[in-house]
C-alpha cells in the first residue's frame, strides 16, 4: 500500500519514491480478504445497528477497500492517501477516496468521526510511526477499531536466511535496488516488526490489542506457498501481522 507521509516536509526524493507509478501498492487479496473478515467480525457483520465509518489509511490504489467492502455491506469505506497517482486510481475501484496526510496538518476528519480503521502495510513506510499512529487515535472513536497489517520480520524464512547471513525479506538498504537478499522490488520500507514489538507498540500508543493473526504473502516462491499459508497458523512465523485494536 502507498505509505502516507508523517512529516510535514517529507524528502523529496522519498515523496519522488512514492509517487511514482511503478512503485507496488497492492498487497495481495489473502491478506486483504483475512483482514476484512476480522473487521466484520468486529463490527458484528451485517446485523451492526448503525451504519460504520471505515477509514482506509494509505489505500493505494483501493484494492483492500474494494476487497474488503462486499463484506462491510451498510458501513461506509473511505481511502485516504497522499498520493494523487494512488488516489487516481484508487478512485475507479471505491466511491470515497480522498488526499489526507497523517501529520502536519493532520487527516481531513474530526477527532472521534470514525469507527475503524485500515492501516495496511503501511506502518513499514513511515519516518514517524508513534505520531502516526497518535493521529489514528485522534480520529477514532473511543472504543473504535484499528486493523493492522505489515510484514513480519520473524517470518519463518527469514530465520532461516538471518541464521545463513542473508538479508530478511521484507528489508531493504536502498531505494535504488534491492542488495543482500532475495527478490527484485523495491518498495521503500524503512521500519520492520516482529509479532511482540507490533504488539507492545499499538499498546504503549493507547490500543488495548484485541487479536493478532497471520496472512501469507503473494511473493513467496510457488512451491513454498503451502508452507506459507501452513505458518499463518502461529502469527510469530506468518509473513504478514493482521493486528485488531481498540482505541481506548
Amino acid at each position: 500500500m502507498t505509505a502516507p507521509t508523517t512529516t510535514g516536509a517529507a524528502p523529496r526524493g522519498l515523496r519522488d519514491f512514492y509517487e511514482n507509478p511503478a512503485v507496488p501498492v497492492a498487497s495481495g487479496t489473502p491478506r486483504s480478504l483475512r483482514q476484512a473478515r476480522m473487521l466484520a467480525r468486529a463490527l458484528n457483520g451485517p446485523a451492526t445497528a448503525s451504519p460504520q465509518t471505515i477509514l482506509d489509511i494509505g489505500c493505494g490504489d483501493g484494492t483492500a477497500a474494494a476487497t474488503a467492502a462486499p463484506l462491510l455491506p451498510g458501513h461506509r469505506v473511505i481511502g485516504v492517501d497522499w498520493s494523487q497517482d494512488a488516489l487516481r486510481r484508487a478512485r475507479t475501484r471505491i466511491p470515497y477516496a480522498v488526499r489526507g496526510e497523517l501529520t502536519g496538518g493532520g487527516l481531513p476528519f474530526a477527532s472521534g468521526s470514525a469507527d475503524a480503521v485500515l492501516f495496511s502495510e503501511v506502518i513499514e513506510h513511515l519516518v514517524d510511526p508513534d505520531a502516526a499512529l497518535d493521529e489514528i487515535r485522534r480520529i477514532l472513536r473511543p472504543g473504535g477499531h484499528l486493523m493492522l497489517s505489515t510484514p513480519n520480520l520473524a517470518a519463518w524464512y527469514n530465520r532461516g536466511l538471518l541464521l545463513a547471513g542473508v538479508q530478511p525479506v521484507f528489508s531493504e538498504v536502498s531505494l535504488r535496488g534491492i542488495h543482500g537478499r532475495p527478490g527484485k522490488e523495491v518498495v521503500g520500507h524503512l521500519r520492520l516488526y516482529t509479532a511482540r514489538a507490533l504488539k507492545e507498540f499499538v499498546a504503549a500508543s493507547g490500543f488495548d490489542v484485541v487479536r493478532l493473526e497471520g496472512a501469507p504473502f503473494h511473493g513467496v516462491p510457488r512451491p513454498l506457498r503451502p508452507l506459507d499459508r501452513l505458518a499463518c497458523a502461529r502469527p510469530q512465523l506468518a509473513s504478514i501481522l493482521l493486528l485488531h485494536a481498540r482505541r481506548t
